[in-house]
């Protein structure tokens, strides 16, 4: 670990928390990394193929996660699949890695199909929102710790939209950015895997795209 995260994450921790703060959460647990998670709206299957960081100090960290993004099948009537229904959980640590200038990402979008890849800019006041959300408690809910870790969550979605949230203190996620995906002209996995997906739609997504199709511009 570097002398600048060390710095960093110091100053993370103890952002704000003046003694007596009755909302400090610098006493409370919290974990050494950040998390980046990935979601997906009802019915839109998303498999990951890679993803990567390049944080506040220009670290470039590889290889972060991949496979199923978060999300749902279900059995709510409707057309469940437009807009976002919930955002996923903690993801995966980010270790080595200072809060997050840029982000990568590429996916197979498996009810088109198609692959996608981008680079997504997060801004500064998203950065602040990861701060504060492990520096205070949730003054709805003060007797509870502040967040263990910080969290992005990237959402997505057909057509190549990337949706960007940060969770904050009390346990919420705020929408930050949004950036529009191109397509990887190699295809799936790189063009490893003669053209093939790693999933094909379920029955039951066969079935709701058939009845209402696929929301694009609703994302």
């Amino acid at each position: 670990m570097t002398k600048a995260i060390a710095a960093s994450f110091v100053v993370l921790l103890l952002y704000g928390c003046q003694s007596g703060d009755p909302l400090s959460g610098q006493q409370d647990p919290h974990a050494r990394w950040w998390s980046l998670g990935f979601t997906e709206p009802n019915f839109m299957t998303v498999w990951v193929e890679d993803s990567a960081v390049v944080d506040i100090n220009g670290l470039l960290v590889r290889r972060i996660s991949r496979g199923r993004a978060a999300g749902a099948e279900t059995d709510r009537d409707g057309e469940v699949a437009r807009g976002w229904d919930g955002v996923g959980g903690d993801g995966v640590a980010v270790v080595g890695a200072d809060l997050p200038q840029r982000i990568y990402v590429r996916w197979q979008s498996i009810v088109e199909p198609e692959t996608y890849r981008a680079w997504v800019e997060i801004p500064e006041h998203a950065r602040q929102l990861m701060r504060q959300s492990i520096s205070f408690r949730c003054s709805e809910t003060p007797t509870l710790p502040s967040p263990y870790r910080a969290t992005v969550s990237l959402g997505l979605a057909p057509g190549g939209i990337v949706q960007v949230w940060v969770w904050n203190q009390c346990y919420r996620p705020v929408r930050v950015a949004r950036a529009q995906a191109e397509i990887e002209p190699l295809g799936p996995d790189l063009g490893r895997n003669e053209g093939r997906y790693g999933y094909q739609p379920s029955e039951k997504a066969k079935r709701y795209i058939e009845r209402y199709g696929i929301p694009y511009g609703s994302w």
